[in-house]
């Protein structure tokens, strides 16, 4: 079997192009059982898996913790609303607690960037990423270029734009990280104030125009205002937002070809996509969720194989 460059899944800055194409390899096989009639493997009977989410999520931890039942691992879901945590308990003494429970791998969002580098040097498990702040959400981006890469036949050469609240967003750091890796052209498009600085240093195109945007581009990736992590107003109202980032049907019907539409989910329906958009051929926001259950089968049990069993 191929084994992945890396001990721990922190961010896809850390994946080399082999390493994703591993992932997108075990992935294929992991989406046909995920199809039959019986979707389990006893793959990682003998494994036990920590679900640790400091921050509220549905949808990836979901995500996760069905992909590690498929796999057959016992799952724990910890979250840190009704936890020790908030009498103020460490995150290393939180996890050390956790891992004398003989747990052999962690999946962790946190609010603090960086938390789940920090992690992984200090725990005796696995480590994955689940969504670090404003940083990274690696599996996130991975579920997205493999969705490219099922529709279009591949994600090299391939024009990718995404578009919104790129400042606070992992999703979209994430994205032009494994995005580039594989071959693709990346753009990020927005307000001004939601565009960060350092944007340049990451080789992607800018453009204020959504409609330029959608010209140039055969994937729109529409990302989600993320009005719980700003601490100030970087545009006057969301109608106004909308009025110049939202994705209509009649902005589709007005382009010269036809695009692939994205969204990480959730979706502010009427904000950066309207119904029809979100639930037209041309979105695979659904496949993007079936994809997620295989790609995260997938990153599972490829780390799970370095675990040392006794």
């Amino acid at each position: 079997m191929d084994s992945l460059s890396v001990e721990h899944l922190t961010g896809i800055k850390d994946l080399t192009k082999k390493d994703i194409e591993i992932i997108f390899k075990t992935a294929d096989a992991f989406k046909e059982v995920i199809n039959r009639p019986i979707k389990k493997v006893p793959s990682l009977r003998d494994i036990t898996i920590a679900n640790l989410f400091f921050e509220n999520s549905t949808r990836t931890r979901l995500s996760f913790e069905l992909a590690e039942k498929r796999l057959s691992a016992d799952v724990v879901n910890f979250s840190a609303a009704s936890s020790s945590v908030k009498k103020g308990e460490t995150l290393i003494d939180t996890v050390n607690n956790i891992l004398s429970m003989k747990v052999d791998m962690v999946v962790m969002r946190h609010p603090n960037p960086g938390a789940a580098k920090f992690l992984s040097e200090r725990v005796d498990a696995k480590v994955i990423n689940a969504g670090d702040g404003t940083h990274e959400h690696p599996t996130q981006a991975l579920l997205d270029s493999y969705s490219i890469r099922e529709r279009l036949g591949s994600v090299d050469g391939k024009k990718v734009v995404i578009v919104g609240d790129i400042l606070h967003s992992r999703v979209a750091l994430s994205n032009i990280y494994c995005l580039q890796k594989l071959g693709a052209e990346v753009m990020v498009c927005g307000p001004t104030t939601l565009i960060p600085k350092y944007i340049d240093a990451l080789g992607v195109k800018v453009e204020h125009d959504l409609r330029k945007a959608l010209e140039w581009c055969d994937v729109a990736n529409m990302l989600r205002i993320q009005l719980e992590r700003q601490d100030m107003k970087y545009f006057p109202s969301l109608r106004e937002y909308s009025m110049q980032y939202g994705l209509t049907k009649d902005i589709l019907d007005e382009l010269s070809k036809e695009l692939v539409v994205m969204h990480p989910g959730p979706i502010n329906r009427g904000v950066e996509i309207t119904s029809e958009v979100a639930d037209s051929d041309q979105a695979i926001i659904l496949d993007q969720v079936e994809n997620g259950v295989a790609v995260r089968m997938a990153v599972v049990y490829l780390l799970a194989a370095g675990i040392k069993r006794e």
